[in-house]
This record gives C-alpha cells, structure tokens and sequence, in this order.
C-alpha cells in the first residue's frame, strides 16, 4: 500500500500532540516495517519546518529530514504538481498541491488528520485512526 502522509501526521509524532500522537506513530510504524510504502512530499517538510522554526536549529532540521529519510521516500514538488493543483481550483492550494503529489506517485490513499479538507481528491484520504481500523 502506497500512502502520501500529510504534514500534520509528521507534526503529530515529532511535536507528540495528544490526543493524535499513538495514531500517527503507528501510521510511521507501519512505514518504518515496510507494511506500507510512506511517501513525503517536499511540500510538508518544508511546512513541517516552518511550524517547527522556533524550536530548530541547522542541526535539527538536518536530523529530521535523516531520520524521515530513514521511514519515508521524498516525493519532489514538479511544476506538474502545481499546474494540477491550479487546474483543481480548490480553496486550499496546499492541499490541492498535496493531492496532486499523490495522483502522480500513484498513491492508494492520503493519510491525513483532514480529511474534509480532500473531499475532491481522487485519492481517498483517511485518517490515522480510520486507516488503522481497515488493515
């Protein structure tokens, strides 16, 4: 099972917000056993570390990024990605962007605490809990 997983997945785990930290560190689990092919896109680490700037150095940022290396492949942000995103004319550009990464890494679902926010995706997305309850 091919997933993208979107930014707030990663921030859950890596800021251990409650009540969705148990969830979430299970969806990377299941990346980090390979039960499943988790796919990053550039987009979401550069969110990621923009939520994260006030408790991150140089240093930091350079060990997360390897450690996600280690879980998850990087999925690269195309002007393909984009051009779609724009085509979408979703209200939310950056989800428009994350769900066209995810039509072009062919993933089978979007994983995500948003779900509501990809309601016109092509890729079902599912949250962390709703995904664990169908495998």
């Amino acid at each position: 099972m091919r997933l993208l997983i979107d930014a707030n997945i990663l921030l859950d785990v890596l800021q251990k917000r409650e009540p969705h930290y148990k969830d979430s560190a299970l969806i990377w689990k299941l990346c980090e056993t390979e039960q499943a092919e988790g796919y990053v896109s550039a987009l979401s680490f550069a969110d990621l570390v923009y939520v994260m700037r006030k408790e991150l150095n140089a240093e930091k940022v350079l060990d997360i990024q390897q450690k996600l290396a280690l879980i998850f492949r990087f999925a690269d942000l195309t002007a393909a990605d984009l051009t779609r995103a724009v085509e979408m004319q979703w209200d939310d550009f950056e989800d428009a962007v994350q769900a066209a990464t995810a039509e072009r890494i062919h993933a089978d679902h979007i994983i995500t605490r948003n779900v509501r926010d990809f309601k016109q995706s092509r890729i079902v997305a599912f949250t962390p809990a709703e995904y664990l309850a169908r495998i």
